[in-house]
């Protein structure tokens, strides 16, 4: 078997953008009188989309539909207005994927951060890399729903098994094993190992560059 295409996910596999988002949601809390949150613990936070992270950094008292979707908005405009002050592609990330752009192999993004902030960040620290950039459209389509995942395959023509599926978190995992993709868990980002393997990851790499030896070892996972 011959990979093809990677699909990568966004925040803590290319990106270390964990400050930016912490800090946007902080600025939101700290103007509404809220607890803020430590870095360490919006590690646990994000995967999910800014909603849902919206929903775990607001006080349980004020944790209802109404002050979530009013804290969203105001997270939004804030994140959106700083997503790149801080946020920078990992050590190594951009040597791999100049090396993959020379073998021809398609990539892509998938991530859970809304489509537009998705291809802002992608379009500033990554132009020109990537054959596909796809962010959150609707609640429904979010990950570990394969559906985008799928879709980015058929648009290249190719099987779900010619495909890595590359990221940091369990959301990450289940959606590879949605998919019928080879799902490849990373540990710069912002997740335990233990978590990858228990969510089916079927390799774990430790640096970027640990990906170009899977791909010129390709053979059959278990």
């Amino acid at each position: 078997m011959k990979f093809k295409g990677l699909i990568f996910d966004l925040d803590g596999t290319l990106v270390n953008s964990l400050e930016d988002i912490a800090d946007a949601m902080n600025t939101v809390l700290q103007n509404l009188n809220y607890p803020t949150h430590s870095y360490k613990k919006y590690q646990y936070f994000v995967g999910s989309g800014l909603r849902n992270l919206v929903g775990k950094s607001l006080p349980e008292k004020y944790n209802n539909e109404t002050q979530i979707e009013n804290c969203y908005q105001l997270m939004f405009e804030v994140y959106s207005e700083n997503c790149t002050n801080l946020t920078k592609p990992y050590n190594g990330v951009i040597l791999l994927l100049d090396y993959l752009i020379t073998q021809n192999i398609k990539l892509a993004v998938f991530s859970n951060k809304s489509d537009a902030l998705t291809k802002k960040i992608v379009a500033t620290l990554f132009p020109g890399y990537f054959n596909a950039v796809v962010g959150l459209s609707t609640e429904a389509l979010k990950k570990p729903n394969p559906f985008e995942a799928q879709s980015i395959c058929r648009s290249w023509g190719l099987a779900p098994d010619e495909i890595l599926f590359v990221g940091d978190s369990e959301i990450d995992m289940q959606t590879a094993t949605n998919a019928n993709m080879n799902a490849v868990g990373v540990l710069w980002g912002y997740r335990s190992e233990q978590e990858l393997t228990d969510n089916g990851a079927k390799h774990i790499i430790k640096y970027p560059s640990d990906l170009i030896h899977i791909l010129n070892n390709v053979k059959e996972w278990d």
